[in-house]
């Protein structure tokens, strides 16, 4: 059984639209993945620790993270040795600060705090993956029109690895299900 983990993005949650898209594809067209998408904590530090216990608990072969989500799925991937699927991800040097105090979860609603401690931990983790140690373990999907983060970070920061850029697009990354036999095909899927 492979079993690939998916990280969705800041004040997001298991339930957003490439999460479910990704899930229905794999329970159709594979025999043996499973694919492992937690609710992540709001705090960064809990999700921090819940998605190294999954690794270490679950075993995953592979990490897909959106926005956050690969942010931290760039750093787990690193640490881990995992191939790599990033969807307009967040990448290093990642800073939070406009984000300090009171933020709202776009899907639950729930209110968090993040503080200082927040952005220290990130900045840990910024570090150590200021490079990549192993390019060939990121396949990364970038769309131009992002209007949260710039893309041309993600180009610049995984331009020694695989990297697909679609001119146009959101955050959200439009038509997400036409890279689906991309993705199977990178991250070994049966």
């Amino acid at each position: 059984m492979t079993k690939i983990l998916y990280l969705h993005g800041f004040a997001s949650s298991a339930d957003s639209t490439k999460a479910n898209l990704i899930n229905t594809f794999i329970k159709k067209n594979t025999k043996s993945t499973q694919i492992l998408i937690p609710d992540l904590d709001n705090d960064i530090e809990s999700a921090y620790l819940q998605i190294d216990l999954i690794i270490k608990k679950e075993s995953p072969s592979s990490i897909i993270g959106s926005s956050l989500g690969g942010f931290y799925a760039t750093y787990f991937s690193d640490k881990y040795n995992l191939r790599c699927v990033n969807v307009n991800p967040a990448v290093p040097p990642i800073d939070m600060s406009e984000y300090l105090g009171e933020n709202e979860n776009y899907s639950t609603g729930e209110k968090f705090i993040i503080n200082n401690h927040h952005l220290e931990l990130l900045e840990t983790m910024n570090q150590k993956i200021k490079f990549l140690k192993r390019p060939k373990n990121f396949l990364t999907l970038i769309q131009s029109g992002d209007e949260v983060l710039d893309y041309k970070y993600a180009i610049k920061y995984f331009a020694s690895s695989q990297v697909e850029i679609k001119f146009g697009g959101n955050h959200s990354f439009e038509a997400f299900e036409k890279y689906f036999l991309k993705i199977k095909i990178f991250l070994n899927m049966h």
